[in-house]
Formats: structure tokens, sequence, C-alpha cells
């Protein structure tokens, strides 16, 4: 599906490479989700909050990453959204823009609906609440490891998000039951642990059809109006973030297993290499591990980052280059499965 058409609004910044782009600061690029195609998914929101009897209606604001905080009962929607040299910046940088198509927006507003409710009426402070989802107030893990048979769970962001906290359990089924012609009770049938959150929630929601929420806080936390960091910051601690913790040992595997001693300047980049044969090489060491493709995957989007961030080019023939990395790719799977994600000492 391909991206939306973004408001016609042109901006000073748009044109400029991204260099200069990363050296603004957020409230210097006047963005506002007013007249977007995301201003349209959020009245679509609205619409279907209204249709299951709910009267809240979170209110929105650009910030850096999707997120609804605690207290608040409202939605941060990220910058890039709001303009597509923004998108593209994103996708250059981190490889994929979150949201950027409608069907993907609407996924996250209503995961995010989910968690705005429970902020708007405090849900999970009620014994039915818990005995489904579990304690809200328990920490939130440093990283969780889904299990892509269970049925206790519904499926409804990527990486079976549910699986992570109580929390998160409760706004993936509440988007779940949200969505229109879902057909929640017949897809579920045949799983009586998620099928009975699904009712706890029509339950909960039904008694809260037509109240006004206790919590009304319009508060607007890491507003990007207001947040003097660049760009270039922002993505250098998002890169950092998302890359892990690497190793001599683990860069200097890496460039072997590219041959990167050897290249010269107009050789091929590693990273492309990585995107263009990415499917084939996740099927190939699934088959060989047994491990489930969303392990892989994160794997790959890290190595790709990583040879971003070195600068790796390859200097091998493509097939010979085919087997070296997928035998790297199956070894750091191995590692990761012992060891849990983060893990690079290989």
């Amino acid at each position: 599906m391909t991206p939306p058409a973004a408001a016609s609004v042109s901006r000073h910044w748009s044109r400029r490479p991204t260099k200069q782009l990363l050296d603004l600061r957020f409230k210097d690029l006047a963005l506002s989700i007013d007249g977007t195609w995301v201003a349209q998914c959020v009245e679509r929101l609205y619409e279907e909050l209204a249709l299951k009897g709910l009267t809240l209606r979170p209110h929105v604001w650009l910030s850096e990453e999707w997120f609804s905080p605690t207290g608040v009962p409202g939605v941060a929607i990220p910058f890039y959204l709001a303009h597509p040299r923004l998108t593209q910046l994103e996708r250059e940088i981190m490889f994929e823009a979150e949201g950027a198509t409608r069907e993907a927006c609407m996924k996250l507003l209503r995961h995010e609906a989910g968690h705005a409710v429970q902020h708007a009426f405090g849900i999970e402070r009620k014994r039915r609440w818990q005995r489904a989802f579990g304690r809200s107030s328990d920490p939130y893990p440093e990283y969780y490891r889904p299990n892509p048979g269970s049925k206790r769970f519904v499926q409804h962001l990527d990486g079976w998000y549910a699986q992570s906290h109580p929390d998160e359990d409760f706004a993936e089924t509440f988007a779940v039951w949200l969505r229109p012609r879902s057909g929640w009770r017949k897809r579920y049938a045949t799983w009586p642990r998620a099928l009975a959150k699904l009712q706890v929630v029509d339950e909960l929601m039904g008694e809260l059809a037509g109240m006004a929420p206790r919590n009304r806080r319009r508060g607007k936390p890491y507003a990007i109006v207001r947040l003097r960091r660049t760009l270039r910051e922002h993505y250098d601690e998002k890169r950092a973030r998302y890359a892990g913790v690497y190793s001599q040992a683990y860069d200097a595997n890496l460039r072997r297993v590219f041959g990167a001693d050897d290249a010269r300047a107009g050789d091929p980049g590693a990273a492309g290499f990585i995107r263009k044969h990415r499917r084939e090489l996740r099927e190939l060491v699934c088959e060989w591990t047994g491990e489930h493709q969303f392990t892989v995957d994160q794997l790959l989007k890290e190595m790709t980052s990583r040879c971003v961030e070195l600068e790796v080019r390859t200097s091998k023939p493509v097939e010979r280059l085919k087997l070296d990395f997928a035998v790297f790719l199956t070894a750091q799977t191995a590692a990761t499965l012992h060891r849990g994600p983060g893990w690079h000492q290989l």
C-alpha cells in the first residue's frame, strides 16, 4: 500500500539536503497535523469511538514517537507523518516509517486510543481488568521474547506486542475490539483466552458508554513545538537506542563477512545488499534455526543500521556473500536465543 497524499503546503526546509535538514530544531519546523492525511485518520478514529458509544476523543499532538503518556488521555503522533520530506527522512535513516500508510496509521491510533481510554477512566484498577490482563503496575521488561504460537493474546501490531506487558495486552485487545467489522467473536472463537479478554473489553466499554472521562487533562508532553533539540540529535539518539551495544569483535566479523577490508570506494554498500536480499536470507536462516522470522528480522535491521554506521562496503561475489552472511546471521540468531536481544559479541 502506498503512502497517502500529504498536505500540499510547501515549506522552505523541505528542499534542503539531508545534512542541512538534520541541523534544524524541531520547534523551527512549524509543523501541524491540521490539513494533513493524518488529521483525517484522527477523525476516523473519533467516528469509531462514537460508534461504540464512547465519549472520549483523545487529543493529539506531534512529538518524536507514537505514545500515550501515563495520566494523559491523549495520543502523541510522530512528527515525520506531518510532511512527506520528513517521512522520506525517517525511511532514509531508520529504513522504515512506522504508521506511514492510512492502514498502518489507523492500527496505531486504535492501539494508542486503548491507552488513552485506560488513562481517562482508570479501568486498570478494576478486578475484572486485572484478572484478564494482569497488573498495570508491573515494570516493563527490557526486552521480551514472544511466543508466536500463543493463543492467549490477540494479534494486532507486529511482533506480538500484546505479550510485552499488561497495558499493551489491553491496548492491543481494545484495538481489535474497536476496529469496525473486525469479526472478533468469530476470528478468536478457537482462542478461548484471547476471546475472554475481548469479552471483558466489550463489557467494560459497554459500562463506559455515554460516560464522561474522569481524567480530562489536555497536556501534550514532548510536543515538538517546544523541543529545542535538532533532528540530528533525535536520530543519533534513536539509532543508538535501537542499535544495541556492539563489540569490536562483532564489528570486525561484520566487516570480514563482507570482505570490507578489500573493498574500494566504488564497491556496493553492505546495507544495500542486506535490504535487497533480506527476505531470502531471513527465510533461509529461519529454516536452519527453527526460529521465528520476527527475531531474525530484528537482527537484520540491526545489521543494516550498523553497516550504515560503519560505512561497510563489500568486495565479494553475491552468491559467496549470501552464504557467508547467512552463516553469520545464523550464529547471531543462536546468540540471541541464548542470551537475549542486544548480544553482539560474535
